[in-house]
């Protein structure tokens, strides 16, 4: 089948018509589909169409409410608590963001959590706008288990993902990284195992905690965290703030996310919001500027995040780009 070449607009207008077409309020389909339109435009693949059979499936059997409206409050003044009420996190994230900004510019720092939410898929997308709102934006969310700690065989924490995205001051980012705590997506053992490839042995270990190359063996036992015991620090950290400050699922708790039934995801996300000139001022920027410099005149090297090719149209298969429109039509 040839592959076409689809426009971002068009991207996110499938996505809005499928997700209206199986259930999902307009306002919520727009939230959603804007997050898969920088998916693609980033070349993330995993957190843009790829989820949306998922979304449309999981939207008629309710395991994600895609009309129900998020309830925001404030705790206290330098947190904003966003209820998703079991469904998206894109709306529940835009329903409280302009609160957590006030919030910011008055205290310098703020929180803002969302509660018992669908999957969120990429952090960065959401720690970007508050970059780009002139601050510095730090998110974290956990997942199903599938890591075992260090010296563990059974699987505690989810790759657990955390983002940092930093202002440039006009606007922009001037530099951002999203990464999972986990040493390797498990998507890429089980292609590894599809292929019948052998996997480096600081990815996963099987069933009896002993580290393995086989991806079938693996698949039985947990992916490791990145860097040990020190990765496995920072999925500690997402998993408490995501989890048990938000009061969503731990990862042992948390269900399969593309499964077409079952019960809700109900994840938590936690995000800092920090002013970078609260203390320094204009210092943060010459400081920000130094290391910018530095790594810029290593010729190999560059700021996580900076530099990305952005994607104008994306190329598809005629045929899955024909399912995608499908799901508008039902």
């Amino acid at each position: 089948m040839p592959s076409i070449e689809i426009s971002l607009d068009q991207i996110e207008q499938a996505t809005i018509n499928a997700l209206v077409a199986h259930g999902a309020s307009e306002w919520i389909a727009n939230c959603v589909a804007k997050a898969v339109r920088v998916a693609e435009q980033n070349g993330n693949v995993i957190c843009g169409l790829y989820y949306l059979d998922s979304y449309c499936t999981q939207l008629k059997t309710g395991r994600v409410n895609g009309r129900v409206d998020p309830v925001v409050s404030k705790p206290r003044e330098g947190i904003v608590s966003v209820d998703a009420k079991f469904g998206f996190a894109q709306p529940a994230f835009e329903s409280g963001l302009a609160q957590a900004i006030d919030a910011v510019q008055l205290n310098g720092t703020a929180n803002l959590v969302i509660c018992h939410s669908h999957t969120c898929t990429s952090m960065g997308y959401f720690t970007e706008q508050i970059a780009k709102a002139g601050f510095i934006g730090i998110g974290m969310t956990n997942a199903p288990a599938c890591v075992s700690p260090p010296g563990g065989n059974k699987a505690l924490l989810g790759t657990n993902p955390i983002a940092m995205s930093i202002p440039d001051g006009n606007g922009g980012i001037a530099m951002q990284f999203d990464q999972s705590t986990s040493a390797i997506a498990i998507g890429k053992i089980r292609i590894a195992a599809a292929n019948h490839e052998k996997i480096p042995l600081n990815w996963a270990v099987d069933a009896n905690g002993e580290p393995t190359d086989d991806p079938n063996e693996a698949l039985k036992g947990s992916l490791v965290s990145a860097g040990g015991y020190k990765g496995f620090g920072f999925g500690l950290m997402a998993e408490i703030l995501a989890a048990a400050i938000t009061g969503s699922n731990n990862s042992v708790s948390a269900p399969p996310l593309k499964t077409p039934e079952g019960p809700t995801h109900d994840l938590g996300q936690f995000y800092f919001l920090v002013d970078p000139t609260a203390v320094s001022g204009d210092q943060f920027w010459q400081r920000l500027s130094i290391i910018e410099k530095s790594i810029e005149d290593q010729p190999n090297a560059r700021l996580p995040g900076s530099k990305r090719k952005l994607n104008n149209v994306v190329k598809l298969d005629q045929s899955l780009w024909d399912s995608i429109e499908a799901l508008g039509h039902i």
